[in-house]
């Protein structure tokens, strides 16, 4: 694994472990949680759950959450 700088301060004992996100061709991106998303108009969502799939197509009712509305025209 190549040496990526790090955003923890220098010293920090207990430095967070990297969010896992998934990057899907025709899909959504999925992403490790719990998550806060902030949207574009300064709103933040927060998801609890494990894994959260965020809507890439704009199709979702449920957006920024993926509700596999990317299906029907795939």
């Amino acid at each position: 694994m190549p040496n990526v700088p790090s955003d923890s301060p220098r010293g920090d004992p207990h430095p967070e472990p990297p969010r896992r996100v998934t990057m899907q061709r025709r899909g959504p991106i999925l992403v490790d949680g719990p998550v806060e998303v902030e949207l574009e108009d300064g709103t933040k969502v927060f998801s609890d759950r494990f894994r959260v799939a965020l809507c890439t197509c704009r199709r979702s009712r449920r957006y920024p959450w993926c509700d596999t509305s990317h299906r029907e025209r795939a």
